[in-house]
């Protein structure tokens, strides 16, 4: 099919060459769209990749049939792609850190600490506490259940006590570390789809995970005024503490790399100087401190930390932590980036988005209203798909602009889809997420739902925060910066060419 050239002068004036289709013909590549990503990634768990460029075809055509060609198309998505640049500069530096954090024995440390703190007397609100730590320091939900999340799982086995809680509590301990963790890839990647800073995004999420983990604490330790502390074999536990120990050395001074983080998050200093002085030093403490040689420190900077870079053997469940990390482990999600742009580009482009957003927008008028349309469509979307950042994107592509308009911060859009994406996918059984923690933990979905209260509280607090702003004078909203007063005329106008 040859491709139409787009007039400039049409781009420039923000206008579609020809009038905006029909609204049934609008949705033609719409249901087409829903079908590759519910048929292909949800169901038939295709490669998200592969389908986000299918779905960015469709547009592309339908952009053609507009007038619009392939070149406008690839333009728009150079142009997306520049002002993401430091984003995605910022996603490969965290394979970098992860990986000397890991041979610097950082995480290792932590998981060392979070297991001491287990108390059977406490433990379902323990089990929130230390999985939440170590998912924090490691920036992976997965791995924090999978091994601090089983150990945790065991222990309440031969307590006898309720697993549908200690899994509650292990899942809401998870999603806190992720959510707020600067290593992890859903926190990376929703400020990046979003436009965001990744530390401002952060600190924005903390007026609704705040009083999530509150009430998740209260939770649990009134659900644990139950418990019979009575004899209580931590064997499960003592044995991974034991296996942490005799393979780093573990040491205060391995809180470095995280401190140099967040003094730097403090400071406000820029991400991509903050996270290799913190590289840098997990990598001097990984020769100093655990011996290993300068070559394995830059293997597990670029290519990830390996259990086989140690002495002796390590348990499957500790390997499965372990080894991560790398600049390599970043390269897919960075090509994601490309997809998801390609698509981005190709349906702003068709025309699309602008006449069901014209529709949809003009119905919420309000703050609350706009936020809670955007915590519902995450939630859709997300069951459809089971694939977060497909989900960040394409929440992005239809409610990006709304927010603006609205004068309300790329942060407000990057915590709604954190809190209506990332939190709640797990708690459905037919998502990736889902059954990955229903399996690994032994205990259903629906069995831990009521009680993963981080999870589900997340997107409540988000919109009730957006309903109550009027009232509370936008506590916990984020507005755009006002233009300074007296800017020239010249910088608010189009370069000519």
């Amino acid at each position: 099919m040859k491709f139409r050239q787009d007039t400039a002068s049409a781009d420039q004036a923000g206008k579609h060459p020809l009038p905006p289709p029909r609204l049934a013909v609008a949705l033609i590549p719409v249901v087409i769209t829903l079908a590759i990503f519910v048929g292909g990634i949800g169901i038939m768990e295709f490669p998200a990749e592969l389908m986000l460029i299918f779905a960015a075809i469709v547009f592309t055509v339908f952009a053609a049939w507009q007038g619009v060609g392939l070149d406008q198309v690839l333009t728009d998505m150079g142009e997306k792609i520049k002002r993401a640049l430091p984003g995605i500069l910022i996603l490969l530096s965290i394979g970098i850190l992860i990986g000397t954090w890991m041979i610097a024995g950082t995480v290792p440390l932590m998981v060392n600490y979070g297991l001491e703190l287990i108390n059977p007397s406490y433990l379902y609100v323990l089990s929130f506490i230390v999985t939440a730590v170590v998912a924090t320091f490691t920036g992976t939900s997965w791995g924090a259940g999978g091994t601090i999340g089983v150990a945790l799982i065991g222990v309440a086995s031969t307590m006898d006590v309720s697993l549908a809680i200690t899994a509650g509590a292990v899942v809401s301990g998870a999603y806190f570390g992720d959510k707020l963790s600067p290593l992890s890839d859903t926190t990376n990647m929703s400020s990046l789809a979003a436009g965001a800073n990744i530390y401002e995004h952060i600190r924005h999420m903390l007026y609704t995970a705040l009083p999530s983990s509150v009430l998740a604490i209260v939770v649990f330790l009134l659900a644990g005024l139950s418990i019979d502390a009575g004899s209580v074999d931590l064997h499960v536990i003592d044995r991974t503490i034991d296996e942490v120990q005799g393979h780093f050395t573990l040491n205060p001074v391995l809180l470095l790399p995280p401190a140099v983080v967040l003094v730097g998050s403090i400071m406000r200093k820029p991400p991509l100087i903050v996270l290799f002085v913190s590289s840098v030093t997990a990598g001097v403490l990984a020769v100093l401190v655990q011996g290993f040689s300068i070559a394995d420190t830059f293997d597990a900077a670029v290519s990830g930390f390996t259990t086989d870079m140690l002495s002796s053997d390590v348990s499957a469940p500790l390997t499965e932590l372990l080894n991560r990390g790398g600049l390599y482990s970043m390269y897919s999600s960075a090509f994601f980036v490309f997809c998801a742009f390609f698509f981005a580009a190709a349906m702003e482009n068709s025309g699309v988005l602008r006449l069901l957003l014209n529709k949809l927008i003009d119905k919420l008028r309000s703050t609350g209203s706009l936020i809670t349309a955007t915590l519902l469509s995450g939630f859709t979307v997300i069951n459809g798909t089971s694939n977060a950042l497909v989900t960040y994107f394409l929440i992005n592509d239809l409610y990006g602009e709304a927010f603006k308009k609205r004068n309300l911060h790329p942060t407000n859009l990057s915590r709604s889809m954190e809190d209506s994406v990332t939190l709640t996918e797990v708690l459905m059984p037919w998502t990736v997420s889902g059954a990955f923690f229903a399996s690994t933990l032994g205990v259903a979905n629906f069995d831990f739902l009521p009680w993963a209260v981080f999870c589900w509280s997340g997107i409540l607090f988000s919109a009730l925060l957006a309903y109550l702003s009027p009232l509370t004078r936008d506590f916990g909203i984020r507005r755009l910066e006002p233009e300074p007063q007296g800017a020239p005329e010249p910088q608010r106008e189009p370069a000519k060419n």
